[in-house]
């Protein structure tokens, strides 16, 4: 019997996907409409994204194949979902990061900014935390805990070392940091023949109590920087791909809003939040692996300005070994600075942008986006030089001369580039564009009305949990493809703005913070630190917690100046919620 199931198991993958679908066919066959089609397709997929039977990426191709066979959308109309503005975007600033990484300017960051704060316990986490987060704003949260989480260890390593250990490697004595210790376990008596005998083992803090608070900063620190990469990318629209997945979602189901999500309108919101949420995460982490012991934590007590040196002295070493600042990463610099000025001055809200003034129709609507911007400083990466011009040896074909090589070249951008995360994307869109030519978004919205008694606060705080949970177990980017076009059409049949509902639950699908699996920070995380699976998950579900308590602060305060929230768009009507002109009172938010 054992051997039965372990055959089962083994084949888990085979067995879904091949009997799946054939559970699922009473569905469409005994409701052959399309909304019955429609919603066969949703299930099957979002039932293979929970799983992964299939790679998340080749279950996002389904509705190239699903959609024009049953008859809801043609495939020419699918196919342009896969790389609309939005991918275009992710694209484009993925272009950046790489160059950022490849020139390794976000090493060089991180390694001063760390020079800047220091080795104190909470500082050092707070060190970690603050570099990875704003990384992970412009670069991958993936390439962000990487990088950073080797040089935490690196730190901790020598925080931790003993002084005879330091003294054997460096050849010279060396004072060392003893993580929290206090000023009476340093106390010794010297006698006549000059031995140091130590004080009676009862006056000291045991070695095994020692070793413990060690085990138990490296967990934090572990965890403060898969964490931090996490909160970093809710920050910017390209920080995450559910922040994209929203952007492309509204502008598919929504096409006659006024661009309402771009970079800059983003960030307003979505900044603030990450603030919040990283500075909470940072207490949390402390009062969990350091202890109440404030003073302690910040080297107050006990601590001279000598302890510490060893940490430091890595982080130094790091930081010399990159030499000075070379003209590659100047440029990466410049470029990554006009790139961030002309997203931010596109079409901020509050005056009107360049995107407005110069490059417009005959209608006055911008005809550039913020994809345009990030293509536009990709190709550049394309052209300029990484050294200064000039003229070298081509050590492949001796006797030729050769130019500089260019800072970005295909190869690198090839092996780097997640092109997974474009085909998710475009699933995504996809799904949501179906919803909508298929009537399911209309039958789904019309099924909801009932919820318009309950108050909007109240059903975006349970839609926030919902999607935290769910995020665990499935990908962040599956996770907001499957809930935004269905909250989408909740909200229109409710006559509540769309984007009250969908922006928070955008963020919630990256609250992923109890499971290793949750998210690659999460399994990087947990492959350095001496993790277990109780350890992240007891930390984790306060994070959950307290992550959907500052959303819901965001969406009932600054975020609805920011996007309107306080009535009904004109460009969210159809014909789904022609009863919310007659009663615009149920659309403000006064009784939130």
């Amino acid at each position: 019997m054992a051997t039965c199931w372990q055959v089962l198991w083994a084949y888990r993958s085979y067995l879904t996907v091949f009997i799946l679908p054939i559970l699922l066919l009473p569905l469409p066959i005994l409701i052959p409409a399309k909304e019955a089609y429609c919603a066969y397709a949703i299930i099957l997929m979002a039932v293979f994204w929970c799983t992964e039977a299939l790679p998340l990426a080749v279950t996002a191709l389904f509705p190239i194949i699903l959609f024009p066979m049953m008859g809801i959308m043609k495939a020419s109309e699918v196919c342009v979902q896969y790389f609309n503005d939005t991918n275009v975007l992710f694209l484009g600033g993925l272009l950046v990061a790489i160059a950022v990484e490849h020139r390794n300017l976000h090493k060089r960051i991180a390694l001063r900014v760390l020079l800047t704060i220091g080795v104190r316990p909470a500082l050092l986490m707070l060190g970690f935390m603050l570099v990875t987060a704003f990384l992970s704003m412009w670069i991958s949260n993936t390439a962000s805990t990487a990088m950073m989480m080797p040089i935490s260890h690196a730190v901790l390593q020598q925080l931790h070392k003993s002084p005879r250990d330091r003294d054997i490697e460096e050849g010279r004595s060396n004072p060392t940091f003893e993580f929290q210790e206090t000023g009476a376990q340093k106390k010794v008596t010297k006698h006549d023949n000059r031995q140091i005998h130590p004080l009676p083992p009862g006056s000291l803090e045991s070695k095994t109590n020692r070793i413990q608070k060690k085990y138990k900063f490296s967990q934090g620190m572990s965890l403060c920087v898969c964490y931090s990469a996490s909160i970093g990318g809710l920050a910017t629209l390209t920080g995450t791909a559910p922040n994209l997945v929203l952007q492309g979602q509204v502008n598919s189901l929504f096409p006659n809003n006024v661009n309402v999500v771009n970079f800059a309108s983003w960030f307003g919101f979505a900044f603030p939040v990450m603030v919040i949420l990283l500075l909470l995460t940072w207490i949390w982490l402390q009062i969990l692996f350091l202890g109440f012991n404030f003073r302690r934590n910040f080297g107050i007590e006990g601590q001279t300005q000598e302890q510490g040196r060893a940490g430091i002295q890595v982080i130094q070493r790091e930081h010399r070994q990159l030499g000075p600042m070379t003209f590659a990463e100047k440029v990466v610099t410049f470029l990554f600075l006009v790139l961030v000025l002309l997203w931010f001055t596109r079409k901020p809200g509050f005056y009107r942008g360049w995107g407005e003034l110069i490059f417009t129709d005959a209608d006055g609507t911008s005809m550039v986006s913020d994809g345009t911007v990030a293509i536009f400083i990709g190709i550049i990466m394309f052209l300029m030089p990484s050294n200064i011009p000039g003229l070298t040896q081509d050590p492949e074909r001796p006797g030729k001369l050769k130019g500089p090589p260019t800072l970005l070249n295909w190869k690198t951008v090839n092996e780097k580039m997640p092109w997974n995360i474009v085909f998710l994307l475009g699933g995504g869109f996809a799904l949501a564009k179906g919803c909508e030519a298929s009537g399911l978004s209309y039958w789904l919205g019309s099924k909801l009305t009932p919820l318009q008694s309950v108050s909007p606060s109240t059903i975006v705080f349970i839609l926030c949990i919902t999607v935290a949970a769910f995020t665990e177990c499935t990908s962040n980017v599956a996770t907001a493809s499957l809930f935004l076009p269905i909250l989408a059409s909740m909200a229109q049949a409710i006559c509540l703005h769309p984007l009250y509902v969908m922006l928070p639950c955008t963020l919630s699908a990256s609250l992923a913070f109890m499971l290793p699996v949750a998210t690659p920070p999460n399994a990087i995380g947990f492959s350095f630190g001496g993790l277990r699976v109780a350890d992240m998950a007891r930390a984790g579900f306060m994070l959950n917690i307290i992550g959907v308590l500052v959303i819901m602060l965001a969406i009932n305060s600054w975020g609805i100046p920011i996007f309107s929230l306080h009535s009904f768009p004109s460009w969210a009507y159809t014909n789904s919620s022609t009863h919310c002109l007659a009663s615009q009172s149920n659309t403000t938010l006064s009784n939130l």
